[in-house]
């Protein structure tokens, strides 16, 4: 049986949304300087998220931890899937397309939404991933403040083998992890 496979995103990391408590001020996941809690996070470890094992970014002081979507082609191993699998966070809530290339050339657009993070519910059906307790401002910790990282698919419609994906140009996506799922032709077929 063909396994998920990982996406590497460390070399698009561009973003440092996560600090921890006695040190918030290196944090730029929004506009004003909000982060996420690393304490209450799975910094560098595999998480399984929905039967989907993902690698979760480490984080340290000022060292980029997530992909602020800005149009990144990423590269893939090569292979045929169903599902593009992120565990993601919006600024508000974030609807644009992904960019799917295939092996023959072709390019198909899918669509991509994610929820926004702060202290808010799921609307476009993503399952929440992570819930913090507290979100962290550039000089303290803020307690009853949720901050949430979802767990979001992209449907690989077209049967041809997938090698490259383009992400947004939209600075108010945030992809923490990627994990790509097999189709069931590669599945039955290993």
């Amino acid at each position: 049986m063909r396994e998920q496979v990982p996406i590497e995103l460390a070399a698009h990391l561009n973003n440092a949304g996560i600090t921890q408590a006695g040190d918030t001020g290196g944090g730029r996941f929004n506009v004003w300087r909000n982060s996420l809690p690393g304490e209450e996070l799975p910094l560098g470890r595999p998480v399984d998220i929905g039967g989907v094992r993902f690698a979760f970014p480490a984080a340290g002081p000022g060292r980029p931890d997530n992909v602020r979507c800005e149009g990144q082609l990423v590269t893939v191993p090569p292979g045929r899937y169903d599902w593009c699998c992120l565990l993601a966070a919006g600024e508000r809530r974030v609807e644009d397309e992904v960019a799917l290339h295939f092996a023959d050339g072709s390019v198909d657009f899918e669509t991509v939404r994610v929820s926004d993070f702060w202290a808010a519910s799921a609307v476009f059906g993503e399952d929440e991933a992570v819930a913090t307790s507290a979100m962290h401002y550039p000089r303290h910790v803020q307690p009853g403040v949720t901050a949430h990282i979802w767990y979001q698919r992209v449907p690989v419609t077209r049967r041809a083998e997938l090698r490259r994906l383009r992400l947004p140009h939209n600075v108010a996506l945030h992809v923490f992890a990627a994990t790509l799922c097999p189709s069931r032709d590669e599945v039955n077929a290993a």
